[in-house]
């Protein structure tokens, strides 16, 4: 590698005249004695990195990366059948025109000082949201769905001062990674994760709940839809046992669904919570998220949320309202280390971008894209069961998400996926790596945006593959 100084056009501090006046200023002949001081010998790297020759100029790097980013496939496109926690929703370009005013788009959750309008704005996210949750209260969205679920569990652990959740063994793995995480941070004690037997749609054994329940036991945490599709049929019976053994019921759920599927706090939710991704956000490199908790106008609940809430008030003028911040004290930002949790970065623009969503659909429009959802996914499953060697794992009503079994082909989930490239198809998320159990079988989703002809393509390309 070249030992040349070099001046870069884009980091004007590397001015060899400039580099000079500061090191003269902090008394240092060297940038390396900033590290030396700082970090100890014995974690300091001693050989050579090898690295490629620098790139001068902005529009090389530009070339550059755009090449390495052109080696992607992309749901833009590529016809895009994965699921999984993401999917391709349809954006409205209103979503896009709005979330880009200047006014909102460094909307980060802190002081409205710079960003008139955005308390109001999270105001009206937050109203809209637990319209659609049939619930009272919300508060501004953290990083993800999962967050907000390991969040809701631990709420649910402050309330009653219990030490073990109950969660599905089929439940979203990434989802499973964050809450073990969370819940082995606990300053004092971790809450223990116990699983829930379930069958191969991914739907709870209510038998296995039965026998597990204690009065240990904060918690019971489902999600409906489930990871694999389902709906779960059985979800008022599940909160009903929960609640009797005085435990909380978390539901996670993807809000999209709630325009055809009934709102969880009206089967017995306590604490509603999921990923608002589908929403009016693009797929972003798997993202954009934002987790969101919804809960009762109870202060038992309230009182244990850890991120910051934004309400309406009177002001000093007659007529005129304002919006502030709500329970200032009980969030990190007042309390700092007496919290209950940390509050931290907040996805505060995909917020707004999913009330915008909210207010452009309205319930009509949310039926519809629900009924769309529902009736198109049930036609996929219908053709691709139709193809020899192929079987739709799902016994009962399902959402987007469908299992498909590919154990009789004789071809694995990956070879299937591989070839699907060939027709410009991304295929459905590979099981055999979080399920085992279920051997060579895929997670297919199947959205709004998807069109018959659409789906009679991967149909067509599957029957090739699979040497029908």
């Amino acid at each position: 590698m070249s030992n040349k100084q070099i001046v870069y056009p884009y980091i004007p501090n590397s001015v060899p005249e400039v580099k000079a006046e500061m090191m003269k200023l902090i008394g240092i002949n060297d940038p390396m004695e900033l590290y030396e001081r700082e970090i100890p010998e014995e974690l300091r790297f001693k050989g050579e990195m090898q690295l490629p020759e620098p790139i001068y100029d902005e529009y090389s790097i530009k070339r550059h990366t755009e090449d390495l980013l052109n080696k992607n496939k992309n749901a833009k496109d590529y016809l895009c059948f994965l699921g999984a926690g993401c999917a391709p929703h349809f954006v409205p370009a209103v979503c896009d025109e709005i979330n880009g005013r200047g006014e909102f788009l460094t909307a980060y959750v802190g002081e409205s000082i710079a960003d008139h309008g955005k308390w109001q704005a999270f105001f009206e996210y937050a109203s809209l949201m637990a319209e659609l949750c049939d619930m009272d209260v919300l508060s501004i969205p953290m990083y993800d769905g999962a967050a907000a679920a390991a969040s809701s569990i631990r709420m649910s652990n402050r309330i009653n001062s219990r030490g073990t959740v109950l969660v599905p063994e089929k439940m979203n793995p990434e989802n499973m990674m964050v809450l073990k995480n969370y819940m082995n941070s606990m300053p004092e004690s971790d809450i223990k994760i116990v699983t829930l037997k379930c069958d191969a749609a991914g739907l709870v054994d209510v038998a296995d709940l039965r026998s597990k329940i204690s009065s240990d036991v904060c918690a019971v945490f489902i999600e409906n839809p489930t990871y694999l599709g389902s709906v779960e049929v059985k979800a008022g019976e599940i909160g009903k046992i929960a609640k009797e053994a005085g435990a909380e019921f978390v539901v996670y759920t993807d809000p999209i669904s709630l325009g055809v599927m009934e709102a969880p706090a009206n089967y017995g939710a306590t604490i509603t919570c999921g990923d608002f991704h589908t929403l009016g956000l693009h797929l972003g490199a798997g993202g954009c998220q934002g987790g969101f908790i919804a809960t009762f106008d109870d202060m038992k609940y309230i009182s244990e949320f850890k991120d910051l809430m934004f309400g309406i008030t009177e002001t000093s003028v007659e007529g005129e309202y304002g919006f502030g911040e709500v329970l200032f004290d009980r969030t990190s930002y007042g309390s700092r280390d007496k919290a209950n949790e940390f509050t931290g970065t907040s996805t505060g623009l995909w917020a707004i971008t999913a009330g915008v969503y909210l207010a452009i659909m309205g319930p009509k429009g949310m039926e519809e894209v629900g009924t769309t959802i529902m009736q198109r996914s049930q036609y996929a499953a219908k053709k691709i069961a139709e193809i020899p060697g192929i079987e739709v794992k799902m016994s009962g009503p399902f959402f987007k998400e469908f299992v498909v079994d590919f154990n009789m082909t004789g071809k694995t989930v990956a070879d299937i996926n591989k070839a699907l490239l060939g027709y410009k198809i991304l295929g459905g998320k590979d099981l055999s790596f979080d399920f085992p159990e279920m051997g060579q079988s895929a997670l297919f989703c199947v959205t709004e945006i998807h069109t018959k002809e659409d789906i009679d393509k991967l149909t067509y390309a599957l029957k090739g593959i699979v040497g029908c």
